[in-house]
């Protein structure tokens, strides 16, 4: 430990001594990277001299990362602690050591820190994120860094609901209502049906149950349909309304004119969202307007001094016998389409929000699937998005939409064959491409169709035209028997009138033509049976 404090006083860059401490300390086997148990021996010192210097400092009065600086007329140098977690750095960046053991001295000099303290630290952190967030090094380290800071949200504050008192500022509550009215607007757009507030009912559960919030910021969508999150967040909004406009002991404790108009209108909007929260949201807002009533009463009850008091007693209302409840009665018909009515009084500028929800493209949609068809992702099976039914299906739509090519191959490669090519890596590209030899078997089997087809065609022109000739046939050895001789015109040596030839002129026509259609439907049928042998040929072949 005596050799890393002195070689902590060294001036100048860690790469000129760093390396040759940690070898004269632990002597490793390997000149340039410790083993296993080297590493833990390491890691154990150098945690006990981070201790030392957090209780010297915390000893001192000072702060733990200015903790040993020295200022003189020429230069300041770096306290004891940063010096010492550069070194670190160094080492880990150059695979000297184990990559995780800055993130795991990080987590230990957080814990041992105040609030304060933390605020120091991490504006380390942020200096050298350049080098900490370097793949091979922050893979390490990534799980520690997030239970450190999940660490420390657990002992922040949360900056008005807790401490009210700030908000009398003209500026903290400029804030503050700029913030509210971001919420609010979120909850507007986005209002929850009653089975949703049926899903989330937490009335039947048990009564010490404990609330946990999602934690990724990509389930906030979820955590935005949660009725319980939402009367949480609106509840604490009329708490701290009313401690605002409770009495106070002088006027500057009291709210200015303005400030009063903005609470009243935020606390009509709160009000009214916590009345559309299912389930039985008016029911909710009067009982916590009535428990906010009783909390006023005490609070003038003790800024008077505590007077005795006498509650009157209260008159009970007759109840009629006989009343049935009434079936509720829809506005539009139907309970939905109500429903979706009132959203639109509610909120009547959602059409035009630019900021709603729009379709997104194919290599948007298709990006999260991808990223769990990638193995070195380590995502889990049964968290990959393929098992959401709902997902797959719009996108599956949206692929039949904007990517025919990409969804053929669902029924070869399931849903995910769908996903475009260019989001895959290179090793799982390979699966879903097309193989040469299938392009040519698809190409000969489209060839043989063709053939097929037109060698059909022959055969029904082939026909066609034997229909005409036996049409010809029969009219040239037609007997004359079959002509009524009185019906020509001219055949008993009269001329025939203009009007009689014309007639003559129609009934050759229309025998023609009676003639023709017979051929042709003979013909159609033919082709009809050529086309249906042809297929029945085709597919023994493919057989």
């Amino acid at each position: 430990m005596e050799v890393f404090k002195r070689a902590i006083m060294q001036p100048g860059p860690p790469e000129h001594f760093a390396l040759l401490t940690v070898q004269e300390v632990i002597k490793p086997q390997k000149q340039t990277k410790l083993a296993q148990d080297e590493n833990q021996l390491l890691e154990n010192i150098l945690r006990m001299l981070l201790q030392e210097y957090v209780s010297s400092a915390v000893q001192s009065g000072e702060k733990i990362m200015h903790f040993g600086q020295s200022i003189d007329a020429t230069e300041t140098t770096q306290g004891l602690i940063p010096r010492l977690l550069d070194i670190v750095l160094y080492l880990c960046e150059k695979e000297h050591i184990e990559g995780g053991m800055i993130f795991s001295l990080l987590e230990d000099l957080t814990e041992m820190s105040t609030m304060k303290n933390c605020k120091d630290i991490f504006g380390y952190i942020e200096s050298k994120q350049d080098i900490l967030g370097k793949q091979e090094l922050f893979a390490r380290g990534k799980l520690v860094m997030l239970r450190t800071c999940n660490q420390l949200l657990r002992r922040l504050s949360k900056e008005y609901f807790s401490n009210p008192t700030i908000t009398h500022a003209p500026s903290k509550w400029q804030k503050f209502a700029s913030s509210l009215s971001v919420v609010l607007n979120t909850f507007e757009a986005q209002p929850l049906s009653d089975e949703e507030g049926d899903a989330n009912n937490l009335e039947e559960e048990a009564v010490n149950f404990s609330i946990k919030y999602l934690t990724s910021s990509k389930l906030m969508g979820l955590e935005l349909k949660d009725p319980s999150f939402r009367r949480h967040v609106l509840v604490q909004c009329l708490i701290l309304f009313d401690y605002l406009k409770a009495p106070g002991k002088g006027d500057k404790d009291l709210p200015s004119e303005s400030m009063k108009d903005e609470i009243s209108s935020c606390e009509a909007r709160v009000k009214r969202l916590l009345e559309l929260t299912p389930p039985k949201g008016k029911e909710f807002l009067h009982k916590i307007e009535h428990i906010l009533e009783r909390e006023k009463n005490w609070v003038w009850w003790k800024r008077d001094g505590c007077l005795p008091y006498e509650k009157q007693p209260t008159e009970k209302k007759a109840i009629q016998d006989g009343t049935k409840k009434r079936k509720p009665r829809w506005r539009l018909g139907n309970k939905e389409l109500s429903q979706l009515w009132k959203w639109a009084d509610q909120n009547p500028n959602a059409l035009t929000n630019p900021q709603r929800v729009q379709t997104p493209s194919i290599m948007d949609y298709w990006k999260p699937l991808a990223e769990d068809m990638d193995p070195s992702a380590g995502i889990e099976a049964e968290y990959h998005h393929k098992n959401n039914r709902v997902y797959c299906w719009k996108g599956l739509r949206l692929s039949a939409r904007q990517d025919l090519e990409g969804f053929s191959k669902f029924t070869d490669h399931g849903v995910e064959g769908v996903v475009p090519l260019e989001l895959l890596p290179p090793d799982v590209r390979s699966k879903y491409q097309a193989k040469p030899n299938e392009r040519g078997k698809r190409s000969k089997k489209e060839e043989a169709k063709g053939t097929a087809h037109q060698v059909d065609e022959n055969q029904m022109s082939t026909h066609a035209t034997e229909v005409d000739v036996e049409g010809i046939r029969t009219d040239m050895t037609a007997t004359p028997m079959e002509f009524d001789a009185a019906s020509i015109p001219g055949a008993q040596g009269e001329t025939p009138t203009p009007e009689e030839l014309q007639k003559q002129s129609s009934d050759t026509d229309g025998g023609q033509e009676a003639g023709q259609l017979d051929a042709d439907a003979e013909v159609e049928a033919g082709i009809i049976d050529g086309e249906t042998d042809a297929d029945v040929d085709l597919d023994a072949k493919d057989d």
